[in-house]
Formats: C-alpha cells, sequence, structure tokens
C-alpha cells in the first residue's frame, strides 16, 4: 500500500501542469511527429514504383523533379510546416489532406497502372483513417478522386491499368511493409498513451508531496476497509495524526522547513507501520492510517515507536526543530454503523489529544 519507490518513479516521469493551449500545441506536434516517419519512408519507396512507371512513359523532365521533390522534400517540409504552425494539428491535417491531392496526381500521371497505384491508395487509406477517422478518410478519398481526374483531363494520359513485372516488384513490399511500419507506429503510440493513463492513475490517488494516498482515494479505502471488517468480523484501528504547533514551525522556519517537516513524518510512519498499513494525507500537517487486523493496543505501541523515532529526529535544514505529534486512535466497534462515524471518532480522539497537552496518543472513548 504505501510503496513510496513507485510512487517516486511514475511521478518523476510525469509532466507538470500546463495551460490548455500549450496541452493542444503539443498535442499536435506529437501527432505530426507520429505522422513524420510513415510519409516519409512510405514516400520515399514509392519513388521506385512511380518511377518505373515514368521510365515507360513519355513523360516530362518537370515530372522527374516533382517525383524526387514529393518523394524526398516534401514529407520534411511538411514537418517542419506542422512543427512551426501555431496549431500543429490543424496543420498536420491539411498536410495529410495535400498528401491525398499529390497521390490522385501521381495516379493520373501513372494512367492508373493497377499495382503503384493500389501502393499508394493503400498508404493513404491508413494515413487518414489512422489520424482522423472516417471523416478525414472520406475528404481524402475524394480528394484523391478528383485530382486523379483533373491530371488526366490536363495531362491527356491514357489509362493503362495493366503492370509490368519491374513495377510489381517495387509495388509488392510497399504493399507489405507499410502496414508493418504504420501497425509498429500505432503499437508505440497505444503504449504511450497506456503508460500515460498509468501515471494519471497515479496522480490521482497518490499525495504529490509525501506519495501517500490523497485523502479522496484514502476515504474510498477506508468505505472499503470498513465494509470488509463488518462483514468478517476483523479488527481494524483508526488513527488521525497531527503536527503539534506546525504553523510555528512555518511560520518560524519557512514553508520549506514544514514540507520538510511533513516528508519526514510520513518516511517515519512507513518505516514503523506494515505495509498493509493504509496511510493518507488528510491536507496540511493531518495524516490518518487504516491499521487492518490490529486492535487498538497494538495501534498505540506502533504509535509509541513513532513517537520515539520523532524524539531522535533531527531536520537537516533545521536540526532546532524537534517533531512531535498528537495521535487519535479509534477502534472499530459494534456500535459504529457508517465510516464516517469511525472517522468522526477518531477526529474526536485527536482532539482530545491536542486538548490534554499535545504529544500524546489518546483512544476514542
Amino acid at each position: 500500500m504505501n510503496d513510496e519507490n513507485f510512487y517516486k518513479k511514475a511521478v518523476a516521469q510525469s509532466e507538470p501542469p500546463h495551460s490548455p493551449q500549450n496541452d493542444h500545441q503539443r498535442s499536435g506536434l506529437r501527432f505530426a511527429r507520429r505522422v513524420r516517419l510513415p510519409r516519409a519512408v512510405g514516400l520515399g519507396w514509392m519513388f521506385l514504383p512511380i518511377a518505373a512507371v515514368l521510365a515507360s512513359q513519355p513523360i516530362a523532365g518537370g515530372w522527374w523533379l516533382f517525383l524526387v521533390g514529393w518523394s524526398f522534400v516534401w514529407p520534411h517540409l511538411a514537418w517542419q510546416l506542422a512543427s512551426k504552425a501555431i496549431d500543429p494539428l490543424s496543420r498536420e491535417i491539411y498536410n495529410l489532406k495535400a498528401d491525398a491531392i499529390l497521390a490522385g496526381v501521381w495516379v493520373g500521371v501513372m494512367g492508373v497502372n493497377v499495382l503503384p497505384s493500389t501502393a499508394l491508395l493503400m498508404m493513404m487509406c491508413m494515413n487518414l483513417m489512422g489520424a482522423a477517422g472516417l471523416r478525414l478518410f472520406i475528404a481524402g478519398m475524394v480528394l484523391m478522386v478528383v485530382s486523379c481526374l483533373v491530371t488526366l483531363q490536363l495531362t491527356g494520359i491514357t489509362v493503362a491499368f495493366r503492370s509490368a513485372p519491374l513495377e510489381w516488384w517495387f509495388s509488392l513490399p510497399v504493399i507489405v511493409i507499410y502496414p508493418l511500419l504504420f501497425a509498429w507506429v500505432s503499437y508505440q503510440t497505444a503504449t504511450k498513451l497506456a503508460e500515460h493513463k498509468r501515471r494519471l492513475q497515479v496522480m490521482s490517488m497518490r499525495d504529490g508531496m509525501t506519495g501517500v494516498y490523497n485523502r479522496r482515494h484514502w476515504e474510498i479505502l477506508l468505505r472499503n476497509e470498513f465494509d470488509n471488517c463488518r462483514r468478517y468480523h476483523r479488527d481494524a484501528t483508526l488513527l488521525i495524526i497531527d503536527i503539534d504547533h506546525f504553523k510555528s514551525i512555518n511560520d518560524t522556519w519557512g514553508h520549506d522547513v514544514g514540507d520538510e517537516a511533513i516528508i519526514a513524518l510520513t518516511r517515519q510512519l512507513q518505516m514503523t507501520l506494515r505495509g498493509s498499513d493504509v496511510i493518507g494525507r488528510f491536507g496540511g500537517d493531518e495524516f490518518a492510517v487504516i491499521m487492518c487486523g490490529t486492535p487498538a493496543d497494538n495501534a498505540i505501541a506502533a504509535m509509541s515507536r513513532v513517537h520515539e523515532r520523532l524524539n531522535a529526529l533531527r531536520l537537516p535544514c533545521a536540526p532546532q526543530v524537534i517533531l512531535r505529534i498528537s495521535v487519535g486512535v479509534a477502534p472499530l466497534t459494534t456500535q459504529i454503523g457508517h465510516y464516517r462515524e469511525w472517522l468522526k471518532s477518531a477526529d474526536m480522539a485527536l482532539y482530545k489529544a491536542k486538548n490534554a497537552g499535545r504529544n500524546r496518543t489518546e483512544v476514542a472513548a
């Protein structure tokens, strides 16, 4: 339950909060970066089957320059346009539509040569559908068909579906390898999303400073433990812990020392209590612990050890500060009908400890 190392590793990799605008821009950049590799590899490889078709046709030299630019320059230009745009996501959507238009031009220039055209169509379909779903796919296909028909009309190229053996050999690797590349990129994206989801789950359950459970999640665990203990008649004890004169520590030594005090108490609790004991931070300098299967006497003994540890503890940044805590203990009894009553009982015991002079542990009446 109190796995400090796990929390540190998860939170260390998480990103700090950002404004929605920056988040949208970063999301767009990640999207453009995912498209960049498949586009560069796919268009670069398509140079070969398209060049094989052009070599067999009486095509002007300008088309060859256009082919080189489309295959080897356009992928990097598209990335530069997206990375420097204010809205990279929208810019990349325009780039994908441009891909579809240019692909239609090349299908027309090749005279709809069946295998290179099929390879190019497959590539565009995967990119469009994978990038933004059915809506972009339909728009891209319409643009591709229109640009193909316009190219055929303007150039007067005759439609010839048949592919030569060399065009087959150059096109087949694209049809086989490109889906694998696209699947690999998709897998990498899914893995990153799963990791991001895991980080968010950790952050939603844990306190950012100490690594123990935050109050919201701790109360969920308290409710579950209360129900289980009532159902199976198990012992359990609830503790609420408060640092004595914490405001004075903050006012005298500063909030950095106050934070160090909170972290130091957390570590002492983690080292003294069992791994099955559920520690939560209620906010500020207040902590709560669910000790499952533990009667009140054992809980008091555990808190006595914490008191002893704190007596010998000195904060590195303020050795003069001696941490003292007040503890309220509430064993689960048959008279408690709701987990909030249990929590209130421990809270009343804490006030009892404070009123009795602090630096002590008191049990609920």
